[in-house]
């Protein structure tokens, strides 16, 4: 499993000690796996959430789903909310998808979440690959 984009960051400290998003994005992408090899591709999203809610309740990491996101533009905060699919240790942020093919715009609705969220690192998780190594797009902040 190569993700460029993962190579060379360092953790950062949270309220528990220090975070390594990297190892955090690793393990969630081996989560994203055994998932798809599990229920393969072609169900809808909530079904994926779902699936990684439960396993990243199994594996401890602190996470919230479905996170209201507020635009911040020019010193003035926005009521209106953007909802992040999945927050680990608020460092990642996770995006699920089950759809053909990525458009740029969830490429830059991944971009715009880090930016609001303060997260370092963006997982785009295509479920409907036919490999989900396929469908796994990272992004850095």
């Amino acid at each position: 499993m190569n993700h460029e984009c993962l190579k060379g960051l360092q953790g950062h400290e949270g309220d528990r000690g220090t975070v390594d998003g990297e190892e955090v994005a690793r393990r969630v992408i081996g989560m994203a796996i055994k998932i798809h090899r599990a229920v393969g591709p072609g169900l809808f999203e909530h079904t994926y959430e779902d699936c990684l809610e439960l396993e990243l309740s199994r594996a401890g990491p602190r996470f919230q789903r479905q996170v209201e996101l507020h635009l911040v533009y020019e010193g003035v905060r926005f009521e209106r909310t953007y909802r992040a699919d999945i927050i680990v240790e608020n460092t990642v942020i996770l995006e699920v998808k089950s759809i053909d093919t990525i458009p740029p715009i969830h490429e830059s609705q991944i971009l715009t979440y880090l930016r609001s969220s303060g997260c370092r690192i963006g997982l785009l998780l295509n479920f409907n690959a036919v490999l989900m190594k396929n469908g796994i797009r990272c992004f850095v902040s």
